[in-house]
């Protein structure tokens, strides 16, 4: 099976998701030659965001994404 185009975001301060999972399913996914994308930041927590502004840049990264995939 064939995935679109898909991108992780994730934060290296999640402490409900260790790190070894989320870098397991996107190396899965590139092994098996999906084409995925994969965005960390470190002033994040679980919710993606550590304040208001992270999370507009976080928004920012998937509408992006979404608006390059649209096209």
């Amino acid at each position: 099976m064939k995935y679109p185009r898909t991108l992780f975001t994730t934060s290296t301060r999640d402490d409900r998701f260790i790190r070894a999972t989320r870098a397991r399913w996107w190396r899965g996914m590139k092994e098996q030659g999906h084409d995925v994308l994969y965005y960390e930041t470190s002033r994040a927590g679980h919710g993606g965001a550590a304040n208001n502004r992270q999370a507009a840049h976080m928004q920012a990264l998937a509408f992006t994404f979404l608006w390059n995939q649209l096209r």
